[in-house]
């Protein structure tokens, strides 16, 4: 019975970054838990790759480009899944960016808007426009993948931080004004993890990566695959009773 609740059989989820670590992992592990997923990215080669493992277990998939730091791709691809699918029941906004490390005397403009148009403005008017379909079909789940830096900076990457430091806001702003609607909103705080992203940063400031193991209690860097479990929790019928909520998996670095 109660891992029944963990299943997510005929439910509809549309994954943004979602052509490498955190974002392609979710996909995969959402069309094991029985989801039909929806892959969005930049690039739609990497996501064709996806989309066809996916339909390899046997359930549906679409492979959209899209960049979701632009309005008008936002609505071209609700538009493109709600057409295809008639709904969406989960979204997860993995999609991020840090294209440059700068400290916070020399952050530009530039840098800042490409960071904040992506990780917070695309994250806030995508979920509004997928939580007008949701309220229309009863409801549905939100997952925004924030960071471990969103609770303390790491140094080199402040603008990225104070991004997402705005999705745990964000996060609770959406889960207080549309839990009337039955949509729950939650979001998932990683700690250091191997991916394109994460790694970048170790290769940029050598001797990091062992300063973060160093700090870590269970002793290492995680996987993308190892985010899987708590957003299967989060997706599904299990965690019904939370929205609002942050979940560190960051290997117990928030403790020390």
């Amino acid at each position: 019975m109660y891992i029944e609740k963990y299943r997510l059989d005929g439910r509809v989820a549309l994954i943004t970054g979602g052509s490498r670590g955190i974002g392609r992992a979710t996909a995969l592990g959402f069309a094991e838990a029985g989801a039909d997923v929806v892959v969005a990215s930049r690039k739609l080669a990497d996501l064709e790759n996806v989309a066809e493992e996916i339909k390899r277990s046997g359930r549906r998939s679409l492979p959209v480009a899209a960049h979701v730091g632009r309005m008008q791709d936002i609505d071209s691809l609700v538009a493109r899944v709600t057409d295809d699918f008639g709904r969406i029941d989960i979204l997860v906004n993995n999609a991020a960016t840090a294209p440059a490390m700068g400290f916070a005397l020399d952050v530009e403009e530039r840098l800042w808007d490409s960071i904040m148009n992506l990780n917070l403005k695309g994250l806030f008017f995508l979920s509004q426009a997928v939580a007008r379909d949701m309220k229309q079909h009863g409801g549905g789940k939100i997952i925004n993948v924030a960071s471990m830096d969103g609770f303390r900076p790491e140094p080199g990457v402040g603008t990225y931080a104070i991004s997402k430091a705005g999705v745990i806001m964000a996060t609770k702003v959406m889960a207080l004004e549309w839990a009337q609607y039955n949509i729950r909103v939650n979001a998932l705080a990683p700690g250091n993890v191997h991916t394109r992203l994460g790694d970048s940063r170790f290769l940029a400031m050598p001797g990091y990566e062992r300063e973060m193991i160093n700090k870590t209690p269970l002793g290492r860097i995680a996987d993308p695959d190892e985010m899987v479990g708590a957003m299967i929790y989060m997706a599904s019928d299990a965690s019904s009773f939370m929205t609002g909520e942050c979940v560190n998996v960051d290997g117990g670095i928030s403790v020390c």
